[in-house]
């Protein structure tokens, strides 16, 4: 599916991180990419982050899953939301949606989210700190805008939610499927389900936080530090006053500090690595027999076909002699014939193998190796 009316210089200049927008059903041909079922039948798995909402009068309950599979035939009367986090990990047609939004760089992507809700369900007023847009999938959705919040907003008592104590709306809609809300960061939003079987997908975008960068990047550089790396003055002068910590001394100090911080190459390497890094680092995606070198040479020789594990996340950084691309958290450098397939295999979901990238096996092997490739099975077949 594709956005056949959306223009996307206008979006980023005007709404892009500015202030919401309400666009009517963009689509070519929208068609829901998932069955309420199959959703259900996702947060029942292990593995997969869950949550279930239960409202009872102005108060919301929340539970975590994975859920026995009887949990949603004894909710009752109640109206309750079930949200499934990266749903575009396991269904490939919910990680199509991403698609028409890759305007935006693959590293500002976080995930799929995909929620089903009864009659009158939500998860009350809040805002995130993140870009999202809401695709009604079926049934229908009343959304309300409001208020820029910040860390100052004023929240209710809630252990588990960040539900805020006042909402101020702004714009009020109701989405049918296929239309999209876009949510810039900090903006009070509440939805609420109108009939049954609403299914909205929540396109969100990451957005590291300064203290998140500095404290992963300075613990990234303190972990290859040597503990003999200390600070020296072998061109010391008698003190003038011995409670004095010298001008000199602090130049010498803040240098030691700040010398490995301003290395922009390093920097731009862990950035890459770190920010590819699987959103669930613990899964494992890897083969169960690793693929050789001699084996991929076979396949690119017969045309097979490797799609991209809707899982994983690439990104590449351009080098004065090729690219360095990244995938789940690894770093590749690439020249030649491997560069250019790097850049592809960022932009789309398969590669078709041919004899003519010999040059990049050892590259493809080891991103099959690692999970972040795999063949495609209904092409073998």
């Amino acid at each position: 599916m594709q956005l056949s009316d959306f223009d996307i210089d206008l979006f980023l200049r005007d709404y892009w991180q500015k202030k919401p927008l309400l666009i009517r059903n963009p689509w070519n041909d929208w068609r829901n990419p998932l069955e309420p079922d199959e959703l259900a039948g996702l947060a029942c798995e292990e593995g997969v982050e869950t949550r279930l909402i239960v409202q009872s009068g102005g108060s919301w309950a929340l539970e975590h899953g994975p859920f026995p599979e009887d949990r949603f035939g004894n909710l009752g009367a109640a109206p309750w939301t079930l949200l499934v986090q990266a749903v575009d990990h396991y269904a490939p047609d919910v990680a199509a949606l991403l698609d028409p939004f890759r305007f935006i760089p693959n590293w500002r992507i976080d995930d799929v989210m995909v929620s089903y809700a009864s009659d009158g369900g939500g998860v009350g007023p809040h805002f995130d700190q993140y870009d999202v847009f809401l695709i009604q999938g079926l049934g229908k959705r009343r959304w309300r805008v409001g208020q820029r919040c910040d860390d100052s907003t004023p929240l209710r008592p809630h252990a588990d939610l960040r539900l805020l104590a006042d909402f101020e709306a702004t714009g009020d809609w109701v989405l049918e499927q296929g239309d999209i809300l876009y949510v810039p960061p900090g903006f009070a939003h509440d939805g609420v389900a109108v009939g049954e079987d609403c299914m909205t997908y929540s396109i969100g975008f990451r957005a590291p936080s300064r203290h998140d960068l500095m404290v992963e990047w300075t613990e990234h550089l303190v972990a290859d530090m040597a503990d003999d790396d200390r600070y020296a003055d072998p061109d010391l002068t008698r003190a003038v006053h011995s409670g004095e910590i010298a001008p000199a001394a602090i130049d010498r100090l803040h240098a030691m500090a700040i010398e490995k911080l301003l290395d922009r190459d390093a920097f731009a390497r862990w950035f890459g690595q770190h920010s590819s890094m699987p959103k669930y680092a613990e899964a494992d995606w890897r083969p169960e027999e690793p693929v050789t070198v001699a084996e991929m040479q076979a396949l690119a020789e017969e045309g097979a076909v490797l799609l991209r594990n809707p899982a994983s996340r690439f990104a590449f950084l351009r080098e004065a002699d090729g690219v360095l691309l990244f995938a789940d958290g690894n770093a590749f450098p690439c020249r030649s014939v491997a560069a250019a397939l790097a850049e592809r295999i960022c932009a789309q979901d398969h590669i078709v193998l041919d004899p003519s990238l010999s040059d990049a096996i050892e590259l493809l092997a080891a991103l099959v190796n690692q999970g972040s490739l795999m063949a495609d099975d209904e092409e073998e077949d």
